[in-house]
């Protein structure tokens, strides 16, 4: 993928599937993704459905040089209704989405999508 710039220069791109869409019961990580020299993330998370007792959904964008050592690259705002948030966020070589679940009998449905570029 990519765009063209306000330059008209070709801007390459790399579509990113941090996770896929689910159900989700419990707190987790995705995958790691390389992502090579893209240095920049765009992101979205977005809530389809949610049900218990005042849910609560934390997502972090976790980012590496090593794949190993993991460091905070963003947050989204606590997601506790259904919706769609967007964050950018600078990146290493590698990233990943780890998410904290709360509540009682707390269950989302949840993607986490994006590009890098």
């Amino acid at each position: 993928m990519g765009y063209s710039t306000k330059s008209g220069r070709w801007a390459a791109t790399a579509d990113l599937v941090l996770a896929a869409s689910a159900a989700r019961t419990a707190t987790g990580n995705g995958a790691a993704v390389e992502v090579g020299d893209k240095a920049v993330g765009r992101l979205l998370l977005d809530v389809t459905a949610r049900t218990g007792t005042t849910p609560t959904l934390d997502v972090t964008i976790q980012t590496s040089f090593d794949g190993v050592t993991w460091r905070s690259a963003g947050t989204f705002t606590q997601a506790t209704a259904t919706g769609q948030q967007r964050i950018s966020c600078m990146l290493d070589r590698y990233v990943r989405a780890s998410w904290t679940i709360g509540g009682t009998t707390p269950n989302f449905t949840f993607s986490i999508t994006g590009e890098a570029a």
